[in-house]
């Protein structure tokens, strides 16, 4: 079997960031890496959890909501995949920068975590997920489209 674009990324040199990871026609994947690849300590399932939560409402609330295809995390527990359609990548970055930023000042209650609407509500760690985003709000505040590509 061919190896999908994902592993072919040298996860040994792959920095915390933001990547186009790739292209399909109108929709554009961007790799959102929160943490350097094989590096504990990884996201906790309770963070991400709650990222989850925070990136998909906010996002799918802004003016490129109709944009907006899919948040979800990766498995590695080192970040998470962002899929748009019909965005160019200074709007794409745009939309990540101010919702990252957005969630990073969330105050309240999670978006979706009740028992109606989450099928793991009780696995969240907003205070974590808060300090995460705030970290990584530090990187991408730095970030134009030169810096999407992966090294």
């Amino acid at each position: 079997m061919e190896k999908i674009a994902s592993f072919t990324i040298n996860h040994n040199t792959l920095m915390p960031g933001v990547y186009v990871s790739r292209i399909d026609g109108d929709i554009t994947t961007y790799d959102m890496r929160f943490v350097k690849p094989n590096t504990p300590p990884y996201l906790s399932n309770p963070v991400m959890h709650t990222i989850e939560h925070l990136f998909a409402t906010y996002a799918r609330n802004s003016k490129y909501a109709g944009n907006v295809i899919y948040f979800g995390p990766m498995g590695c527990r080192t970040g998470f995949y962002f899929l748009v359609r019909d965005l160019s990548q200074e709007d794409a970055l745009e939309l990540i920068k101010e919702t990252v930023k957005k969630c990073s000042q969330h105050v309240g209650n999670i978006p979706g975590a009740s028992a109606i609407e989450c099928g793991n509500y009780k696995e969240h760690d907003l205070n974590g997920a808060l300090y995460a985003l705030k970290e990584y709000y530090k990187l991408l505040n730095k970030y134009s489209v030169n810096n999407l590509t992966y090294n």
